[in-house]
């Protein structure tokens, strides 16, 4: 039986190919709109002055609202990875292969059409700064993504496994284009830095061209790390420093923003750019610090749950050009609606065979529907064993979920009336047995749906020329023992015994060098290890480990195919063993 998911180099070439085609004849889409795509990693709902932070002046956010549509039952994923992979294909995670943050779960399927293959096939000019968190390897990294330039940290933030040691959100290392370059100055900056003068070059040329910017921020995601002139106000005022810092970056976010709208002002392009604003998830503090002063916006919840609040966001649009100003929309609307919106709003070439779970916005937008029809929606917050969610009552299920209508929300067989309960404080079920059964029904298909795949993991390709060598780190592994880990300091814990699997597609079959390591190759130390185990499918081999050894190599001859790769560090002090957190496998020679 075929175990994993097979890249589609076919389909990714021809995307590739159609997109220059079109660039060629730019003249022909030079009254289509700008679009500039912008993502906050952890601010919810309340964490803005125009939602009634009691603490925040965020005047540009503010001014965005005012000046555009807002979507106020808009909804996303409750964590980082799912919200991105459904953004960028207009399809549910789990539909798409994506739907956690580690595990080997956080991998957008290659088959996939994303929102910048469809942009650049259309012949727009695409680019991308921030954060991606789908992938870092090819064909999964955004360069690969149909972005054609790209200034990004790798993982789910700069300064976490995967990423260069020493990254600490100021004057770090990212990646042009797959290439590792220093950048002056903090990370928010960074992106909008690199955003406004991706715009100027284009602005400049000789024939301009519509852009597409997704500029998805790492912040204000931990480890909460921003100049103190932005933290000092709030500490002064006797918050915890960690909060005083989320909102610090906030502030940092807020003014990147108007300088930002400002640079479209000055080029004289602000009327025809779609400015698009969103949270990727709930707040990651709600009613928190001296007095509850945080604000959690009348929702129940924050990041990671299937309440409200986990998963209910701001949304704004601005588009001058196109969209009433101060318009609001009331109807329930996802991330997932933004990419067949888009293909709408900018006459795009929507790809071919492709069944969005979302559905175009642009009669809302521009407040010209007069019955939009009724909608169903589904949360849920897999990890990388995917199963359907229970009606658990009281109980925790499983796999949480909720199921969205514009009057309910059913939250893990409780049931909630959100049009007169947004607090989500008075369970229903017993009152409509009905609702629940209807609503666990209607999830009950979905689940079956978007998982036809059965879980079949997204694998990484061996032995393509363009992805040689390959680095595999910990977080992408799907764990076996214990858990997976994310930060740079657990590397060095030697009380931590984990293990886990990758899933490999050989494309080629031959000879490849497997270097197993605990640490990064910027950071070398001894791997503290008396013996090391690789297993590729069949495979099993075991050498010695010295003392001093950083690299354990091995010379292994692959058939062609999809399998699984696991290694095994065993411990000199005890008798436990750990996997390789780092793997690299390069090419020797093919048949």
């Amino acid at each position: 039986m075929n175990l994993l998911t097979r890249v589609s180099l076919s389909r990714i070439s021809v995307l590739w190919a159609l997109a220059l085609m079109v660039c060629c004849h730019p003249a022909a889409f030079a009254d289509r709109p700008n679009v500039i795509l912008i993502v906050a990693d952890d601010q919810g709902y309340g964490d803005m002055g125009c939602h009634g932070h009691p603490l925040l002046s965020t005047p540009n956010l503010d001014r965005l609202r005012a000046e555009g549509v807002r979507l106020e039952d808009f909804h996303v994923d409750p964590v980082c990875t799912p919200t991105r992979a459904a953004l960028m294909t207009g399809r549910y995670c789990t539909r798409v292969g994506a739907w956690t943050v580690t595990e080997g779960r956080q991998l957008l399927s290659p088959s996939e059409t994303t929102m910048a293959e469809v942009f650049a096939a259309s012949g727009y000019r695409t680019a991308m700064f921030g954060k991606w968190h789908l992938g870092d390897a090819w064909p999964f990294a955004p360069h690969s993504r149909g972005f054609q330039e790209v200034v990004c940290h790798r993982a789910g933030g700069v300064d976490e496994i995967g990423n260069p040691f020493g990254n600490d959100y100021f004057d770090d290392i990212y990646f042009r284009n797959g290439a590792a370059e220093q950048f002056p100055g903090y990370c928010t900056d960074v992106w909008f830095r690199e955003a406004t003068r991706f715009i100027r070059s284009n602005n400049g040329a000789s024939e301009a061209t519509p852009f597409f910017i997704y500029l998805p921020t790492n912040a204000m995601h931990s480890p909460h790390t921003v100049a103190e002139r932005y933290s000092m106000p709030f500490l002064a005022q006797g918050l915890p420093e960690k909060y005083a810092k989320f909102l610090g970056q906030i502030i940092n976010f807020d003014e990147n923003l108007g300088r930002l709208l400002s640079e479209l002002e000055d080029l004289g392009i602000d009327q025809n750019t779609l400015v698009v604003f969103m949270g990727d998830n709930g707040s990651a503090f709600a009613n928190v610090g001296t007095g509850g002063r945080g604000n959690d916006a009348g929702m129940r919840g924050k990041k990671g749950s299937v309440y409200d609040g986990g998963h209910r966001v701001a949304c704004f649009a601005r588009w001058p050009a196109g969209f009433p100003a101060g318009h609001e929309v009331q109807e329930l609307t996802s991330h997932r609606d933004w990419l067949p919106t888009l293909i709408e709003l900018c006459e795009l070439e929507a790809p071919e065979g492709v069944r969005f779970d979302g559905q175009s916005l642009v009669p809302l937008l521009k407040n010209t529907e007069t019955a939009w029809p009724s909608r169903t929606m589904v949360v849920e917050r897999q990890a990388d064993q995917i199963r359907p969610g229970t009606l658990a009552g009281k109980t925790k299920p499983v796999t949480p979920f909720a199921v969205l209508t514009e009057r309910w929300r059913l939250v893990n067989g409780e049931l909630y009336e959100i049009t007169t309960d947004p607090q989500q404080l008075h369970n229903r079920a017993d009152e409509f047995p009905d609702i629940v059964e209807e609503l666990y029904a209607s999830y009950r298909a979905h689940f079956e749906d978007v998982m036809s795949h059965r879980g079949i993991p997204v694998a990484f390709p061996i032995g393509i020329e363009a992805a040689d060598p390959v680095l595999l780190t910990v977080r992408d592994w799907h764990p076996t023992q214990g858990r997976v880990i994310w930060r740079q300091d657990q590397l060095f814990d030697d009380e931590l015994f984990i293990n886990g699997w990758w899933a490999i597609d050989v494309e080629r079959a031959g000879s490849y060098r497997i270097r197993l390591s605990r640490f990064p190759a910027d950071a070398l130390h001894p791997v503290n290890a008396q013996s090391a185990r690789l297993k590729i499918g069949d495979v099993e081999l075991d050498c010695p480990v010295a003392a001093t050894d950083e690299v354990v190599e091995f010379n292994v001859a692959l058939a062609a195919g999809t399998t699984k790769l696991q290694t095994w560090f065993h411990d000199r002090e005890s008798q436990n063993s750990r996997g390789a957190y780092f793997v690299t496998i390069e090419a020797a020679n093919q048949e």
